[in-house]
């Protein structure tokens, strides 16, 4: 299974990856903003079975990159794992094809439920 992690923070990554272990076979790529991780995306044609976005990044925010990748790909989960709390600010997101949120910040079973979650209900469309 392929996870992209985008967060401009590395121990937020180191944290994702710890707690998304138990997922089983999990290769994790790997951008520090919206502009890299478009570039990790084109550089992978196959996919990922789930992407990871951070919302507050330099160059490319989370949302702007959730917007550009559902301009052609509507099928990938995406996680937001984000401080950003505000009902607009969620709303917008949900808009832009969030699949979920995770709210930072998070215990390792929280984000490994989130996951397993919005892995099932991928799987089951």
């Amino acid at each position: 299974m392929n996870i992209l992690l985008v967060d401009d923070s590395r121990t937020m990554r180191i944290m994702q990856k710890h707690a998304l272990t138990p997922l089983g076979s999990v290769t994790f790529f790997e951008a520090t903003d919206g502009v890299e991780a478009m570039k990790v995306i084109a550089a992978h044609p196959a996919g990922f079975e789930l992407i990871m976005v951070d919302w507050n990044m330099p160059n490319m925010n989370g949302l702007e990159l959730i917007t550009k990748i559902r301009e052609t790909d509507r099928k990938t989960p995406i996680i937001m794992v984000t401080t950003e709390g505000d009902k607009s600010k969620v709303m917008n997101a949900i808009q832009a094809g969030v699949s979920s949120f995770v709210v930072k910040p998070f215990s390792a079973e929280a984000l490994l439920g989130k996951a397993q979650q919005v892995l099932a209900k991928s799987k089951a469309a």
